[in-house]
């Protein structure tokens, strides 16, 4: 449904975005993340044709975006990172006017406002003027304009911006819900976010990609598996103990009475480690598999593309 190649914008002599290359599936809810200024802001004007590319393809629902900006255009909604409201007009105003300029059909238009009004939760607010809006509702009005006319792609900028944490639940259930009918590429900085909403991953950082895949493989990529053991008794007692487990390939101490275990991704390391205890008549309080979080992951690529990892 997306498919970008080789994409490079250039700003003079800096290069915002540099050889950028991706697809995305239809029905894929995909995050889009990155420091700021990596360049996730400006790859999302670039598909949704409000700059053009320096160099390289960019296709939408198999439209090229720099030939058929137009047709783009119609088959994607957009949820900028200013949310673009006129502060003057009426919630149900203005969403019939976006209603109007995308070109949903008059005797329709009614009825698709009323559509994304309910499902974005402006039932209270739509005869309100914008400008009195708190910024959740505004949020929540930029969303509702992207869905209207139900284009096929969504292309999302920091969504949940300004949301409190019961809407925030709302619009990821939202979100999840919108890739039945929708391909979502989501941006933000609210890492668990992601991890919540998102099949696939995209990390950019100083204008070039520099990870792409689900979030399972880039947890367990080039990682060993991780346990932490809970045993009473001294260093110099359970140490030894634990690295007599055939599984385990190294023991490190991390805390008083707690051990990092490290071992092969694909081993379980529970029975063979309790039984070693056991039998060495230690007692064993707990063991459980550490797994690397969506932030572990984000802060090693952007440290490995600087130079700074170790």
């Amino acid at each position: 449904m997306i498919e970008v190649s080789g994409l490079t914008k250039n700003y003079g002599p800096i290069a915002a975005v540099e050889n950028v290359s991706f697809e995305v599936a239809q029905g894929e809810i995909i995050g889009f993340l990155g420091p700021n200024g990596a360049g996730k802001t400006t790859t999302m004007r670039i598909l949704t044709g409000f700059c053009p590319a320096s160099r390289g393809v960019a296709r939408v629902a198999g439209y090229d975006v720099h030939e058929r900006s137009l047709e783009v255009k119609r088959r994607v909604g957009y949820l900028p990172e200013t949310v673009p409201l006129y502060p003057e007009m009426v919630v149900s105003v203005f969403l019939r006017y976006v209603a109007a300029v995308k070109g949903v059909p008059r005797a329709k238009r009614r009825a698709e406002v009323g559509r994304v009004i309910e499902r974005c939760g402006l039932s209270s607010v739509e005869g309100r003027v914008q400008r009195n809006l708190s910024k959740g509702f505004r949020q929540r009005v930029g969303l509702a304009q992207a869905l209207i006319g139900s284009p096929p792609v969504l292309i999302l900028d920091e969504p949940t911006v300004g949301l409190d944490p019961s809407q925030i639940v709302e619009i990821r259930s939202m979100i999840r819900e919108l890739a039945e009918d929708h391909t979502v590429l989501l941006s933000t900085h609210i890492l668990p976010e992601v991890t919540m909403v998102c099949e696939r991953v995209l990390i950019i950082h100083q204008g070039r990609l520099v990870a792409q895949d689900t979030m399972a493989n880039l947890a367990g990529k080039g990682r060993p598996g991780v346990f932490e053991a809970e045993v009473k008794g001294t260093a110099a007692t359970v140490v030894p103990v634990l690295e007599s487990v055939a599984e385990v390939e190294r023991v490190s101490e991390a805390a008083p009475g707690r051990y990092r275990l490290e071992c092969a991704p694909e081993v379980e390391l529970g029975t063979p480690v309790a039984r070693a205890v056991l039998e060495a008549g230690l007692e064993l309080t707990g063991i459980e598999r550490l797994t690397r979080t969506l932030e572990d992951v984000f802060m090693e690529v952007i440290a490995s593309d600087r130079g700074d990892a170790a």
